[in-house]
């Protein structure tokens, strides 16, 4: 399955419902676009709920760092919510866990923006 994303508006927070799989290829490129296009049309706060990504590999976490460069250099925060334990333990071998925020309870990671 490839990665599908579904963006909602949350009050001023963008969150970006992710599911299947952001790899090498397709699936980056879809998240990579996304993230262009969302802070393109002037969302500065993303939230990139990823419990329905099934898996992730070296390239998706490069995405993920591409997509919060992206919008902190638009002067933006981007966050990541519930994370699976492969995303946990790729974040933990890179040392990314102290570049995103990540959080587990949406409405906790939506005031959390404020």
């Amino acid at each position: 399955m490839s990665l599908k994303l579904t963006a909602r508006q949350v009050g001023d927070v963008t969150v970006l419902d992710a599911s299947g799989k952001i790899t090498l290829g397709e699936g980056s490129a879809v998240f990579r676009d996304k993230i262009k296009e969302l802070v393109g049309s002037g969302n500065k706060k993303i939230l990139v709920n990823m419990a329905d990504i099934t898996y992730i590999d070296s390239s998706g976490i490069g995405e993920l760092v591409s997509g919060f460069t992206t919008t902190t250099n638009s002067g933006g925060m981007l966050k990541l919510l519930n994370l699976g334990k492969r995303v946990e333990d790729l974040l933990q071998i890179t040392k990314l866990y102290t570049v995103f925020e990540t959080h587990s309870d949406e409405a906790a990671a939506i005031r959390s923006f404020a």
